[in-house]
């Protein structure tokens, strides 16, 4: 793994770490300001860091992680960009339903001022089974 690649699956993994560990404000010094996000389907975006940080707050704090899995991590690196993508498989429990979620993650990255920042953020393949909580 070349030294770009690495630094941006360390960024990657701080990224994760950050909500999964139930402090996603911490994430915010990995996001360009203006950051955006495709909502799945490609239908709108979200765009500014404190919003995708907001959106990982709610989930943090209106959600519990039961199993989180990350396989298939790929990293390109070309000219000062990359494109991260990773499968997922999340079981979640909100106030009223159980979800099972797979799909991809997808971020790109730029170089800025000697580290990597994530610029867009898509999710993609995505399926979901639902089921009432009992």
């Amino acid at each position: 793994m070349c030294d770009s690649t690495a630094q941006v699956h360390t960024v990657l993994a701080s990224i994760n770490a950050a909500w999964r560990e139930g402090h996603p404000s911490s994430m915010r010094e990995y996001l360009h300001p203006e950051i955006a996000m495709a909502i799945p389907g490609f239908k709108e975006s979200i765009r500014g860091r404190e919003i995708l940080v907001a959106s990982f707050e709610e989930f943090c704090k209106n959600a519990r992680v039961i199993e989180y899995e990350e396989s298939e991590e790929h990293i390109d690196v070309i000219e000062g960009c990359a494109v991260a993508t990773f499968q997922f498989k999340m079981l979640y429990d909100r106030a009223t339903y159980r979800e099972l979620s797979r799909g991809r993650d997808l971020w790109i990255f730029r170089e800025y001022q000697d580290r990597w920042i994530a610029v867009w953020r898509a999710m993609i393949e995505l399926s979901a089974e639902r089921s009432p909580k009992q």
